[in-house]
């Protein structure tokens, strides 16, 4: 088993606080409740370990997840600009956080900013090659972290197909659905 994955036994609780939630809310009389309120805590719960895991990826980088996708998207892109509105439509924030982000990247000198030349309303990030690079290391390391989510035997399509469900359930626009 990985070390980024802890084992079962070395971090097992003596009792899995989850199965006795749902067990209260079973109790309590809340029973056609008690599966949704569980796994939403384990998808919390979840969430809060695979974080961790991407964090840790990151550190060696400087980066923050939210930096890294904002890099990884421009990285993507053909010329390596994007509008900063369609960096939030497509990352999923809302704009002032682009803005925070964007300009943290910029004092790094792993973006530039300018105003896009066929419409003065537009703003332009774009990673420079200091982001290049940087973000080609964190690519990696935390692709690291996404294989190993498959070697431990996380059925990872499943699960983004479940997920991709409460998604649709929310107005995403989702591929499949």
């Amino acid at each position: 088993m990985s070390k980024d994955i802890p084992k079962q036994a070395a971090r097992q609780p003596p009792m899995d606080p989850i199965a006795e939630a749902r067990r209260q809310w079973e109790h309590h009389g809340w029973a056609d409740a008690a599966a949704g309120m569980s796994a939403v805590t384990t998808l919390v719960r979840a969430n809060q370990i695979v974080t961790a895991m991407v964090e840790v990826a990151l550190a060696p980088s400087g980066l923050s997840f939210a930096r890294f996708e904002i890099l990884r998207l421009l990285g993507f892109s053909r010329a390596g600009e994007l509008p900063m509105g369609k960096i939030g439509a497509r990352l999923q924030v809302h704009p002032a956080s682009v803005t925070s982000a964007v300009k943290r990247l910029e004092r790094d000198g792993l973006v530039g900013r300018r105003v896009d030349v066929t419409d003065s309303r537009v703003v332009l990030a774009s990673i420079t090659a200091k982001g290049l690079d940087i973000v080609g290391r964190a690519t990696d390391a935390v692709n690291a972290v996404f294989r190993r989510l498959d070697e431990e035997g996380v059925a990872t399509e499943d699960l983004t197909r479940l997920l991709n469900r409460i998604r649709w359930l929310a107005g995403d626009a989702v591929a499949g659905f």
